[in-house]
């Protein structure tokens, strides 16, 4: 089994102080997310403990960007994320497979 743990990516389109008066207020735009995998994942009793002490390897939060986890589930060792699968359907081969992890 892995362990898949999904993320959320956000943009602030407004963070760049064009007239240098600080007039420009935050936009914060969604910009889709990663998805990250611990394999051979055997700590079934302690999931949501394992995806915390994670946070500070996957989510991040500054005036510019932010990633933050989603959601998460327990999957089979040969599941593939949406975006591998589509992948493999339209290029024949998965170029960008989900980020690896080690548990913490």
């Amino acid at each position: 089994m892995k362990l898949l743990i999904t993320t959320q990516v956000q943009e602030n389109y407004g963070a760049h102080d064009w007239d240098g008066k600080g007039t420009c207020p935050s936009y914060w735009k969604f910009k889709g997310g990663n998805d990250y995998v611990v394999k051979n994942f055997k700590e079934f009793h302690r999931v949501a403990e394992v995806v915390m002490a994670l946070r500070d390897k996957i989510e991040s939060d500054n005036e510019y960007f932010k990633e933050y986890i989603i959601d998460f589930e327990v999957v089979a060792d040969d599941y593939l994320t949406e975006f591998e699968r589509s992948q493999l359907e339209y290029d024949g081969a998965i170029t960008y497979p989900a980020k690896e992890l080690e548990a913490a």
